[in-house]
């Protein structure tokens, strides 16, 4: 398991993309403006004195900086994770800087420490984002012990008591803990979700590609059926031509023989084209079943393939129209099966009028208690050890996910397998209604 946890917590880093410089000093830009207006508001407007001369000279540091890096830099680069992390720790300590000379956390704008700490969260490994919570929460705890008096009307003094002093230390310190999980936790499901997404559209349009050859074998016969003709009749014409010379006839000959082998070949593709549109637009449940689970039967050193089909209600087998990510979701679903069975793995088709249910059921350890409900999620890769390898991870959400973006819905349950009751294997079950698959009753 450590391997494990150690992948996984390098996947959810791979999946997160650099930030540009051009962001974070946009929003260093908005800080500074922010930042100025609100002292020239409490200093000239609202009559508090504060120390201007410290104010502006923390406030110029972060103008400073930012001069400094678009003058130096491209605003598209793209910073590496040290970089980033070490531009937001600047402007965590700027804004403590500029916090401890205006009253340290009575100040009502020291909640702002939380915007950088979300924002690292945001874009940043987790190691890093620790870092940075770990420094911010460093910043609240300084200010809270030293720090300038608040501006307040000249002769007189703010003073709170201890305890409240000490609830707004630990408000902000539990707040920028919070955010900081917060942030990361749902921008970590964010790339993964988007990074998963777009595998799935990838092996679904691979699987469409595949799906089209048949035709593209049958368009291409009818295209070279012309010119091929045109070869053919005139390799005769050399062959009554050259009757008196045998070496050029034999080879007119020949040329008439291959010709006419390739109309047969051509033929034979233009049929099988057909014939491959036919059962691409139409299939039966059990074909389905048997295409789905072609690549796991007869293996000699593989689990048993059964395959079992029930009419509910006395309905005819329907007739589905075939759809490649059916094909594709079902064969994963087979595959993990196959990978955790003991010895046999049993998929079964029941239908009624008005729905179709497809279960694939293996005689393996079944899924774990605390995988059983994260089932479907991307990179969720661990099942009871069996001696196999472990699945369930990108591929099982794939499954899942073109499954139901044909309408199925799908159960993953643990059964009962055989007489024993406590040998239970797992069950993937898939169920849709007729008409979200155009399906029609054999005549």
């Amino acid at each position: 398991m450590p391997h494990a946890l150690a992948d996984s917590q390098a996947a959810l880093n791979a999946l997160r993309g650099p930030v540009r410089l051009r962001t974070l000093t946009a929003l260093r830009w908005l800080a500074v403006g922010g930042q100025t207006i609100a002292i020239v508001l409490v200093h000239f407007f609202l009559g508090f004195p504060t120390p201007l001369g410290l104010c502006l000279a923390a406030i110029a540091a972060s103008a400073w900086l930012n001069l400094f890096t678009v003058l130096r830099f491209s605003p598209q680069r793209f910073l590496s994770d040290r970089e980033a992390a070490a531009y937001i720790a600047f402007d965590i300590v700027q804004l403590c800087a500029l916090l401890a000379f205006t009253g340290g956390l009575l100040n009502p704008f020291a909640a702002l420490i939380i915007a950088p700490v979300t924002i690292a969260a945001s874009i940043l490994p987790l190691r890093l984002t620790v870092l940075i919570s770990a420094l911010a929460l460093a910043g609240v705890s300084l200010l809270a012990l030293y720090h300038m008096p608040l501006p307040w009307t000249p002769g007189e003094t703010l003073s709170l008591a201890p305890i409240y002093n000490a609830g707004v230390w630990a408000a902000l310190s539990f707040s920028v803990l919070f955010f900081a999980a917060y942030a990361h936790r749902i921008a970590a499901e964010s790339a993964q979700m988007r990074s998963a997404l777009a595998a799935t559209q990838l092996v679904l349009d691979r699987e469409q590609r595949l799906s089209a050859l048949g035709g593209l074998a049958a368009a291409a016969a009818h295209e070279l059926g012309t010119p091929l003709a045109t070869i053919q009749l005139t390799a005769k014409e050399m062959l009554r031509e050259l009757k008196d010379n045998e070496d050029l006839a034999q080879d007119a000959s020949l040329l008439v023989s291959q010709a006419e082998r390739c109309r047969d070949i051509l033929g034979r593709l233009s049929r099988r084209g057909d014939e491959g549109d036919a059962m691409h637009d139409k299939i039966g449940v059990d074909a389905l079943l048997k295409e789905a689970a072609a690549p796991f039967l007869d293996q000699p050193s593989g689990p048993v393939i059964r395959i079992e089909t029930n009419s509910l209600d006395g309905a005819a087998e329907p007739t589905l129209r075939r759809r490649p990510e059916i094909i594709f979701g079902l064969r994963n679903f087979i595959e993990n099966a196959a990978s955790f069975a003991r010895s046999e793995v049993v998929l079964t088709a029941d239908w009624s009028a008005g729905s179709l249910a497809i279960a694939v059921n293996d005689d393996g350890p079944g899924f774990s208690p605390e995988i059983l409900a994260r089932l479907g999620e991307p990179y969720v890769s661990h099942r009871p050890a069996s001696g196999r390898k472990s699945g369930m991870g990108l591929g099982f959400f794939i499954a899942k996910t073109l499954l139901e973006g044909a309408g199925a819905e799908i159960a993953f349950a643990n059964q009962q397998w055989g007489d024993a009751p406590s040998r239970k294997g797992a069950q993937v079950t898939a169920t849709w209604p007729m008409s979200a698959l155009s399906l029609a009753p054999n005549a």
